[in-house]
């Protein structure tokens, strides 16, 4: 049996400290020029370092790097058939919603379609796909004290349509 799994049950563990967060995403690219061409070039990621072995490492405000994207296993690979286990997306988190309508401004700009655009409440999200075929939310969160709770004050989470014109009606220019 496997020890992760159980049936039914959920860990008593204490939960993980409040401060934990992750770290970076490194996801296996086909091409490693296309992929920063999207990332860096639409999205706006500055490139930090470029290994001749395949690798590159990316990162908004200087960060060592939030993202790494790398032809390791994949150079010339195709995504991963429908039906299988896998990244369903990386989400990135934008300060702002000026700064996640000015994503919108790039990505319509670029020409790139999007799968949806939703508001939950606690965040309005963007979502698209790479030239990878991996899965990309761009997203900010609304403040705590504006998110929707129940009357036991649990959060009250849903999924409505992002209306993606007053998004974009907030992008500073």
């Amino acid at each position: 049996m496997n020890p992760f799994v159980r049936e039914a049950t959920v860990a008593q563990n204490a939960p993980i400290i409040g401060g934990a967060r992750i770290g970076h995403v490194h996801l296996k690219v086909a091409d490693l020029d296309r992929a920063l061409g999207f990332y860096c070039g639409v999205l706006g990621f500055e490139l930090m370092q470029r290994l001749e072995s395949g690798a590159a490492f990316i990162s908004a405000g200087g960060y060592h790097h939030h993202l790494g994207l790398n032809t390791w296993e994949s150079k010339g690979g195709h995504p991963p058939p429908p039906g299988t286990t896998g990244l369903f997306h990386t989400a990135i988190l934008y300060p702002t919603r000026a700064a996640l309508a000015d994503a919108l401004h790039r990505v319509i700009a670029a020409g790139i379609p999007l799968d949806g655009a939703s508001d939950h409440g606690v965040s309005e999200a963007l979502y698209l796909r790479d030239p990878d075929d991996n899965g990309v939310e761009l997203y900010w969160d609304r403040p705590q004290a504006q998110w929707p709770r129940k009357a036991d004050g649990s959060l009250a989470m849903f999924t409505r349509r992002l209306d993606v014109d007053d998004l974009l009606a907030q992008r500073v220019v």
